[in-house]
């Protein structure tokens, strides 16, 4: 087969996706992630981010990140393993420990990475993963791993805890893994974690927690979905969480107890054979971490906007979601790139989610509410789709 017929082939499954509506695109800003985004010369009220504190363009944390290149360089220069972890690793991966709980945690460079270190790490042959149908495609991804190490994989009806249980209940594996979003990241909703957390203690199973739209946002000083509900930090749970959502910078970390990150240290794949994150990043993760731990402001006017937008929006597809996360259904793929873009030239960055994202048929825009949003932000989001609808 030569070359061009090769590429004939990927550009006829392009067309293809086109055809359902599904074809992807980037936008370039020419600004700082935040509140207002330029995008090809035009300003936007950018309802796009999960920049949920407004922490993204914060000055003091940039001022940290450079401040933290200047005195340990531009690039770790190895993995963690190998010569990598740098003092602004240790010390960040000990504050993260220290303000969830748990006695340890480890940093990767992405939530995607660190997902893929847990679920295959813990499962393989003899062992079982009960995945809820909505969680994150990392965990997805993660649990596909397992499955191809020898694990059996069950999924269970979205926050099905019945249903779960019949599983764990009909299982005879020699170690079981809980796996669920703590937020759920195209529809907004909690996890009912105590409830799941309760089942993992009756039937002696692990607990991944991915709490990526949770951390710094949820709890009573941001410290995540966990604080959000008075659970503990228990020996059975893994708690995922990502730094460049609330946390307004990038990475992720996995906290457990000291066996549990040992074990991940040792045998979890995509933090052993990745070069580690550079450490002005982990300097930058610090000063964030201080602003998230005494952010009781920016969480407060985020509630304030959050109840503020449903309010406005009572009658209208909103699915029904407390958090920074507000999914406005609409239904066809069409109709909500239509609706998206009608938003735009109103001024208003709005995405629209389409499958395989979300299930088909309930193609919708994202509404990501952010403490950095004003009143009037609100209100003209709100008087827009009241005027669109």
């Amino acid at each position: 087969m030569s070359a061009s017929r090769l590429d004939t082939q990927l550009a006829a499954e392009l067309a293809d996706i086109a055809a359902a509506g599904l074809t992807r695109r980037r936008r370039v800003l020419d600004s700082p992630a935040g509140r207002i985004a330029r995008v090809d010369g035009q300003e936007v009220l950018n309802f796009a981010s999960n920049d949920y504190l407004g922490l993204a363009g914060n000055a003091d944390i940039a001022q940290a990140l450079a401040d933290g290149a200047l005195r340990w360089g531009a690039g770790s220069g190895a993995s963690h393993l190998v010569s990598g972890h740098l003092t602004p690793h240790d010390q960040l991966e000990n504050e993260i420990a220290a303000f969830t709980g748990f006695e340890r945690a480890l940093t990767f460079s992405t939530g995607y990475l660190a997902n893929l270190a847990v679920t295959p790490t813990l499962a393989g042959r003899g062992d079982a993963v009960f995945a809820d149908k909505l969680n994150h495609a990392s965990l997805i991804d993660a649990m596909q791993l397992a499955k191809a190490n020898g694990a059996e994989v069950q999924r269970y009806p979205h926050n099905d805890v019945a249903a779960l249980e019949r599983q764990l209940a009909a299982s005879n594996a020699a170690r079981k893994v809980i796996v669920t979003d703590a937020v759920f990241s195209m529809d907004g909703d909690l996890a009912p974690l105590p409830l799941i957390f309760a089942l993992a203690e009756r039937y002696d199973a692990w607990l991944v927690i991915d709490d990526a739209h949770g951390f710094g946002v949820l709890g009573l000083h941001g410290e995540g979905s966990l604080a959000h509900f008075n659970l503990p930090a228990s020996p059975r749970i893994l708690l995922m969480g990502t730094l460049g959502k609330a946390a307004g910078v990038g990475g992720a970390f996995v906290a457990g107890s000291a066996t549990a990150i040992d074990y991940l240290l040792n045998k979890g794949r995509s933090y052993i054979f990745t070069t580690a994150a550079p450490p002005a990043i982990a300097c930058a993760l610090s000063k964030s971490l201080h602003i998230i731990r005494n952010g009781d402001a920016l969480r407060a006017n985020l509630m304030a906007r959050i109840a503020q937008l449903r309010e406005g929006l009572a009658g209208k597809p909103l699915l029904p979601s407390a958090t920074a996360i507000q999914p406005y259904i609409v239904g066809d793929n069409e109709a909500a790139v239509t609706l998206s873009k009608a938003l735009w030239e109103r001024g208003l960055w709005v995405p629209a989610i389409r499958p395989p994202t979300v299930p088909k048929g309930t193609a919708r825009l994202r509404i990501s509410v952010s403490a950095a949003h004003t009143a009037g932000d609100i209100d003209h989001l709100i008087s827009a789709l009241k005027e669109l609808a």
